[in-house]
């Protein structure tokens, strides 16, 4: 085995990392959704934060038009009165502080070519080339940390008139970003994949790259 190719396979944890980390791979999401939403024929609703920590930003603004492009996009129309509404759609979204993983891959031995003999028939042995500054010690193990960010978006959907719950849904995803202009348009879009789903389904979403980053 050549020096190249024994430095190749040390670099592959760390070429894979960054590969995992770039915005142009894909967006996997976990999705449950429970709902009882009567076919849309037109019906008006609003959004509104379920979290009172995100109501009147403008951040919130900007994800709440998205989630309103995506309802208009299955049926509904949103309310030019707020109060008039038929429904009352509540959001929120998140991502933890993360959490550390580390990644390690190790060699007992990393001798190779050059020849001898040994034992009572005479067999020819290998050992052989060896390079510390490329490999370090024997017993070598390259070791990486990485942290991993969970990030969820809940989307709620009320009755305005009876305040009856008509869907709950639930969009989780890991990933390396911690940017929320990242995830929570990947977990909308997740959210709305096949809207609104089967009554107590837990699906898994992929999204193909879009360029977020």
């Amino acid at each position: 085995m050549t020096r190249i190719k024994k430095f190749g396979l040390f670099a592959a944890p760390a070429l894979a990392l960054v590969a995992l980390s770039g915005c142009a791979t894909s967006f996997k999401a976990d999705v449950a959704r429970f709902q009882q939403l009567p076919a849309p024929a037109g019906q008006s609703f609003t959004i509104v934060a379920d979290d009172p920590r995100l109501a009147g930003g403008l951040e919130f603004a900007h994800y709440a038009d998205l989630v309103g492009q995506r309802m208009a996009q299955t049926g509904y129309v949103r309310a030019n009165d707020p109060a008039s509404a038929d429904l009352i759609v509540r959001v929120a979204y998140d991502v933890d502080n993360g959490r550390e993983k580390v990644r390690s891959t190790g060699f007992g031995d990393p001798f190779y070519g050059g020849w001898g003999w040994r034992g009572r028939w005479g067999r020819p042995w290998g050992y052989g080339f060896y390079d510390p500054w490329l490999f370090g010690p024997r017993g070598y193990t390259d070791v990486s940390s990485y942290t991993v960010y969970t990030s969820d978006l809940k989307l709620k959907i009320d009755r305005a008139a009876d305040n009856r719950r008509l869907f709950e849904g639930t969009a989780s995803a890991q990933s390396l970003s911690n940017k929320l202009t990242y995830l929570v348009p990947n977990l909308i879009d997740a959210m709305f994949t096949n809207f609104p789903g089967q009554n107590g389904e837990n699906v898994k979403i992929t999204l193909p790259p879009e360029g977020r980053g």
